[in-house]
């Protein structure tokens, strides 16, 4: 029997042996046994070769490698099918420009606000020419873009601009598209799909009209090969598509920020400890080029609004949770009553938590 799986309900990790796959949250534990990393380097690498990439480039792969595997597993896979590859991590834009230059880099993977941001900076902090970089491919991997983004990068820098869909449970890549293509094209059949909302059902192409969550099937994986995970990413369906579009939504218990997953509950489980902290807001916005959150702080009592130490506080309280930089607002006003956190998406990515509500 198939079992389907949530970020929340993704199995503990304490029985499990050998190599393992812990999320940056320390939320998601998975073995990685010696056939299953082999198996995902050959999907990688597979999936490098379907957008484009091959034995004359060289590929720079600037993804955070804070606990994730994605960027040194894209880099690995990469140095098999292109002549060289590296794995420099999200390092500072100008650090960045000098790696391009001394690989001689053809390919760069990145987030696509990171592409935007290094974009920006290019022009307006380093007054350098994109061109002069010479890059032929731009992977972009991790986030929801901006509308734009494929085409001024496409055009700022003259390069082939696809998109990589990473498995977001264990990083690895298995499907790409164009910007010109409607839906993913998967490496293998079978591993990446839709499913209803409030519903653990697969659907069946040609998908109606509707929202419906990706689900991704890793036949791959030893032990968890024969379960349907819930990835939290939306599409919203006109009618009629025969393959798995690019996701515009998130939805569930986890938010996506700066290319990471934040869990709404544990930050509402952090701030209950704090005493009189009576409501507080996530608000998370994309007004520039980068993910930006804020979590405004409502206190029941006017001596906690300026106290530095209870700030601090929930500072290392959400410092204790995320790798995500989190601005932490204290509002001037106090409200003696207490209300459930909310959560505030300006980008308009995050439909809800309540899947149920959503369908």
């Amino acid at each position: 029997m198939t079992s389907w799986i949530t970020r929340d309900t993704f199995p503990a990790g304490r029985a499990s042996a050998g190599l393992l796959h812990v999320s940056p949250e320390g939320d998601l534990v998975a073995p990685l046994a010696a056939a299953d990393r082999t198996a995902a380097l050959d999907l990688t690498a597979a999936t490098l070769r379907a957008a484009g990439i091959g034995e004359s480039d060289r590929v720079v792969v600037a993804l955070n490698n804070d606990g994730e595997p994605t960027g040194s597993l894209m880099a690995q896979a990469a140095a098999e099918v292109a002549q060289a590859a590296a794995s420099v991590g999200a390092r500072g834009r100008m650090r960045l420009h000098t790696a391009l230059e001394k690989v001689r880099a053809t390919t760069l993977v990145i987030t696509p606000t990171g592409a935007m941001d290094f974009l920006a900076r290019l022009h307006l902090e380093f007054l350098l020419d994109p061109l002069d970089l010479e890059l032929r491919h731009i992977l972009l991997v991790g986030e929801i873009p901006s509308p734009s983004t494929y085409a001024q990068l496409a055009s700022e820098f003259e390069a082939s601009v696809r998109e990589l869909y990473a498995d977001p449970f264990f990083g690895v890549p298995i499907a790409q598209r164009a910007a010109a293509d409607a839906t993913y094209t998967p490496v293998r059949e079978g591993l990446l799909g839709l499913a209803p909302v409030d519903k653990d059902a697969a659907l069946d192409a040609p998908y109606a009209e509707g929202p419906a969550e990706l689900i991704v099937t890793p036949a791959w994986h030893s032990t968890l090969g024969d379960a349907t995970l819930r990835t939290g990413q939306v599409v919203r369906l006109s009618g009629g598509e025969q393959g798995v579009p690019a996701p515009a939504h998130t939805a569930g218990e986890h938010i996506l920020v700066r290319g990471r997953w934040l869990s709404i509950p544990k930050v509402a489980a952090a701030l209950t400890r704090i005493d009189g902290v009576t409501h507080w807001e996530l608000r998370v916005t994309r007004e520039g080029t980068l993910d930006a959150a804020a979590l405004h702080v409502t206190f029941g009592r006017d001596s906690l609004v300026k106290n530095p130490m209870w700030k601090s506080r929930i500072v290392q309280a959400l410092y204790a949770l995320t790798p995500v930089s989190i601005d932490v607002v204290i509002e001037p006003d106090v409200a003696e009553e207490r209300r459930p956190g909310t959560v505030t998406d300006e980008r308009g990515h995050h439909l809800g938590r309540d899947r149920a509500h959503l369908a």
